[in-house]
C-alpha cells in the first residue's frame, strides 16, 4: 500500500529527474509536474500506467497515486508544489492551475514539440537556480512568479486553453472544476454547483458539453469515481468507509454507483487490482 506523500518545506520543491528520481508509490500531497527531457520510464498514475518518453510533461494533482519505476536513462526536472505556496502566485494565473489540476485526467501527459520543450526547460531551469540560492527575503515570492509563468506556458500549450481562454463560459467551467475539486466528496448533484454559479442546472451542463465535451453530471461523478478508485486500491477502508467517506447514504447506494459507471462492482474492482502499485 503506498504511504502518504512526505512534508516539503514550504510546500515548494523542485529537482533534477533521474532513473533514481523515485521507486517507490506514493499518494500525492502536492501537485506534481515532470518534465521529461530524455529516457524512458513507467510511470504509474492511479490506475493507469504509461510509458514515459522524451519531450513530455506530466501533471499530477494531490491526491492522486504516482510511481515511478523502469527508468532507463532518464532526465529532465520536476517540480512539487502546494496550493499554500500557488496561493503566492498573482491570482491572473488561477484559471490556469484550475483547468490544468482540477481536472488532471484531462491533461495528464502533454507532448511536447522542440520549441515547446526547450521554453519549458529553460523555465524549470530557471526557477531551479532560484531555489538553490541561499535564502534571501521575497525568495519566495519570486520562485511563485516563476511558477505562474510555467502555468500560463503549458496553458498555453494545452489545446484545451488555446481557444476563447478569456471567454466568459471558459470562466464559468473553469469555476466549476474548481467547486467540483473541492466539494465533489459531499455534492453530488448538478445543481449543487449551478447555485453557487447563479446559472441553471441546464445551463451549466450545455456550457461542460461545450468546453470539455463532458456534461456536468459526468464531470462530478469522474471526480467520485477517481476517488473511489484509489480508495479501492490502495487502502484497506471497507466498502462502508468509503461509501459514508465519498457521502453515499448507504453502501448499497455507493455500490450501485461505483458498479453503473465501472461495470465492475467496488469488490470486483478491488480484488482486480489488488498489488497494483506494490
Amino acid at each position: 500500500m503506498p504511504r502518504l506523500e512526505s512534508e516539503i518545506n514550504d510546500s515548494f520543491s523542485i529537482g533534477i529527474l533521474s532513473d533514481k528520481h523515485s521507486q517507490e508509490t506514493y499518494r500525492l500531497k502536492y501537485h506534481r509536474m515532470i518534465l521529461v527531457e530524455k529516457g524512458q520510464g513507467t510511470i504509474l498514475i492511479d490506475e493507469n500506467k504509461f510509458l514515459m518518453g522524451e519531450y513530455q510533461l506530466y501533471l499530477i494533482s494531490k491526491g492522486q497515486i504516482f510511481g515511478l519505476t523502469q527508468g532507463n536513462g532518464l532526465s529532465g526536472m520536476v517540480i512539487s508544489f502546494g496550493d499554500c505556496f500557488w496561493e503566492r502566485s498573482p491570482s491572473s494565473a488561477n484559471n490556469c492551475k484550475a483547468m490544468l489540476f482540477n481536472n488532471a485526467a484531462d491533461n495528464q501527459r502533454i507532448l511536447l514539440q522542440d520549441k515547446e520543450m526547450k521554453e519549458l526547460f529553460n523555465l524549470f531551469s530557471s526557477i531551479y537556480s532560484e531555489y538553490i540560492q541561499p535564502a534571501y527575503i521575497n525568495k519566495l515570492d519570486a520562485m511563485a512568479a516563476y511558477l505562474k509563468i510555467i502555468m500560463i506556458k503549458i496553458a498555453n500549450i494545452n489545446l484545451l486553453l488555446a481557444y476563447a481562454y478569456d471567454n466568459f463560459e471558459k470562466q464559468l467551467y473553469r469555476k466549476f472544476l474548481e467547486l467540483v475539486s473541492v466539494g465533489y466528496h459531499s455534492r453530488h448533484e448538478v445543481s449543487d454547483y449551478s447555485t453557487q454559479l447563479n446559472i441553471t442546472s441546464r445551463r451549466l451542463s450545455e456550457l461542460c458539453k461545450r468546453c470539455s465535451g463532458k456534461g456536468a453530471k459526468e464531470i462530478i461523478n469522474g471526480q467520485l469515481m477517481a476517488e473511489a478508485k484509489r480508495d479501492l486500491q490502495f487502502t484497506s477502508d471497507t466498502m462502508k468507509q468509503i461509501a459514508y467517506k465519498l457521502n453515499f447514504a448507504t453502501p448499497e447506494q455507493f455500490s450501485h454507483f461505483f458498479k453503473k459507471n465501472a461495470s465492475a462492482s467496488p469488490s470486483e474492482y478491488r480484488s482486480a487490482f489488488i498489488g497494483i502499485g506494490n
